[in-house]
């Protein structure tokens, strides 16, 4: 190892420092801050933002670079190099200037969110989401001239590195060929075999936390090392030393604060155990953020939607709200498998959500390349949820548009790597289920072990050390295969 690279390393540690004291101001911004402090804490943040932008860039940071030769390296090493660069050339294209005004117009545009879907104002959001969609365009043509790539497709490889905009397009072409028959066709075989009981509350938050957190612990959350709290929009934040969940509450159903918990507990149980001989470096980080969504979707969907967990999920409703013939084993399948589009994402069943990023990244990709106006976007919601789920939403931005955050501080690119991570999540599973077929049996049982062991063995160990097609290569013996993702629903939702 050279010096060199040594130097390199505690560079990066210095940064990881910095993006913790980051992680955690942003995660009291969205949960705790008293609305009188917005404006400096989001002066603060972009500060600590240019400071760090600086500090990966400047020319001492690219001289260790190239001064390191990759043979003195072993393998962990030559990765976490390989993952410098990456992070260096990412962030050198962009001047600290405009990082900057990104940060500061993320936080107005979050803070006029927050105000703006309690209102149902579309309106009064408008300013301020043009400042931070004139910022996206300009950040994405910097990238993209770089890149040698479209606008969009620049912004996409931050979230997902090496996914190109037209093996995005092939995938979800496939998926828009035969979404809607599926979904149809669920609805209707749940039409002819059945209906279900909803469960009857009040359900006071108190009790709705406490469950949550006894979920946690089944799941293996490391309470140490993180906890459960209240934001307007679900979300995993912090650093993997000091994980922060948040979730919603409504008192009137107890399911949709209790899925987000199981969500959000699959990015977390990730961060907690990404390699710790790599803690501080880019290596030690999570793969990408499919990769990241692949296992809270594992978590939710594959593991939260299964009659073998709803089956361990019985006695706890029972002994948390007590009896009632919602709460009956048979039931709760039919409940958590029940297949109704609806208006919200994060509360939408496993059919129809994909419909929802479908939706979403026709409309920001156009958006980003200059297709569309943000004053367009209303419109064209109305017309892809009419289209894609039959739903009328004219006039409510609230469950519209408005209900979503990401767009609120300019991450376009985001949203389709939720529907790369649920093919990811049921690729993954079918080769769990390969290598323990006893699996769903020790789920039942009330063992989530065999499952945890397993994913934390071939993925959150591993954390950058390969790239996304390798990582799942050697984890599920092919690479990204969607095939799985259709039989998967299939299987579950039609029995074939």
């Amino acid at each position: 190892m050279t010096d060199a690279y040594c130097k390199l390393e505690a560079r990066f540690a210095r940064l990881s420092r910095y993006a913790h004291l980051g992680a955690m101001a942003g995660w009291d911004q969205l949960t705790l801050m008293p609305s009188g402090g917005s404006e400096a804490r989001a002066a603060a943040i972009a500060e600590l933002q240019v400071l760090m932008h600086e500090s990966l860039t400047d020319d001492a940071t690219r001289g260790l670079l190239d001064d390191v030769a990759p043979s003195t390296l072993d393998d962990s090493q030559r990765a976490n190099l390989r993952e410098m660069k990456r992070e260096v050339d990412d962030a050198r294209v962009l001047p600290p200037s405009l990082v900057e005004a990104q940060s500061l117009a993320g936080a107005r545009g979050e803070r006029a969110w927050r105000r703006c879907r309690a209102d149902n104002d579309w309106q009064g959001f408008l300013e301020p989401f043009r400042e931070v969609v004139r910022l996206a365009r300009e950040e994405a043509t910097i990238r993209a001239e770089a890149a040698g790539c479209s606008r969009y497709e620049a912004l996409l490889q931050k979230f997902e590195p090496g996914m190109s905009v037209a093996e995005l397009d092939r995938l979800f072409a496939d998926m828009r060929q035969w979404l809607p028959g599926l979904l149809q066709e669920v609805v209707e075989h749940q039409r002819a075999t059945g209906d279900y009981t909803t469960p009857r509350g009040p359900f006071p938050q108190q009790d709705q936390q406490r469950l949550g957190q006894r979920m946690m612990d089944w799941l293996g959350f490391d309470f140490e090392h993180g906890r459960l709290d209240v934001s307007l929009h679900p979300f995993c934040g912090g650093v993997p030393e000091d994980v922060r969940l948040t979730t919603r509450y409504r008192e009137d159903e107890c399911f949709s604060s209790l899925m987000g918990i199981i969500h959000e507990t699959g990015h977390a149980r990730y961060e907690q155990n990404l390699p710790a001989a790599l803690r501080g470096q880019p290596a030690g980080k999570a793969r990408s953020m499919a990769v990241h969504e692949s296992q809270s979707l594992s978590f939710e969907m594959q593991l939260g939607r299964s009659a073998a967990f709803l089956r361990c999920l019985r006695p706890w409703l029972v002994e948390q709200f007590g009896d009632q013939p919602a709460f009956e084993a048979a039931n709760l399948v039919r409940l958590a498998q029940r297949v109704e589009p609806g208006l919200i994402r994060v509360d939408a069943d496993e059919v129809s959500y994909p419909a929802h990023i479908l939706l979403r990244y026709d409309i920001e990709r156009a958006l980003i390349e200059g297709d569309i106006e943000v004053e367009e976007i209303p419109g064209l919601w109305d017309e892809g949820m009419q289209r894609l789920l039959g739903l009328d939403t004219r006039g409510n931005y609230r469950d519209g548009c408005l209900q979503d955050i990401h767009w609120t501080d300019g991450a376009f690119g985001y949203f389709p790597t939720y529907s790369l991570g649920a093919m990811l999540a049921a690729q993954l599973m079918a080769a769990a289920r390969r290598e323990r077929p006893d699996l769903d049996e020790r789920i039942a049982a009330g063992d989530p072990k065999p499952l945890l062991d397993w994913l934390k063995t071939n993925v959150w160990q591993q954390g950058s050390l390969y790239e996304t097609d390798e990582l799942i290569r050697r984890a599920s013996g092919e690479s990204l295969n969607p095939a799985h993702y259709q039989r998967h629903l299939r299987t579950r939702y039609l029995g074939r």
